[in-house]
């Protein structure tokens, strides 16, 4: 399954650099929370690879959150991560 990073996941004031949501293409909330505990792979343009796992569901239209080991880039922003 592939989806886009959105956005980092922020407050007004603050930004947690490891925390990302994720558009997978899901309708709600609930296939939302079917995916908690899987792993999700960004790779980078050069070929590294940043590992991370789906926590929850974001909002009512089917986002997730995802915490990666390591930031990542802004540049990730809009790209493809994939869902093992």
């Amino acid at each position: 399954m592939k989806g886009t990073v959105i956005q980092f996941r922020r407050g007004r004031k603050t930004i947690h650099e490891k925390h990302f949501i994720l558009d997978l293409g899901l309708k709600n909330k609930e296939e939302a929370g079917k995916l908690k505990g899987k792993e999700v792979v960004w790779k980078s343009p050069a070929g590294k690879e940043i590992k991370g796992k789906i926590s929850g569901s974001h909002g009512n239209k089917g986002l997730v959150r995802a915490i990666f080991e390591k930031g990542l880039p802004g540049q990730s922003i809009g790209t493809e991560v994939e869902v093992k």
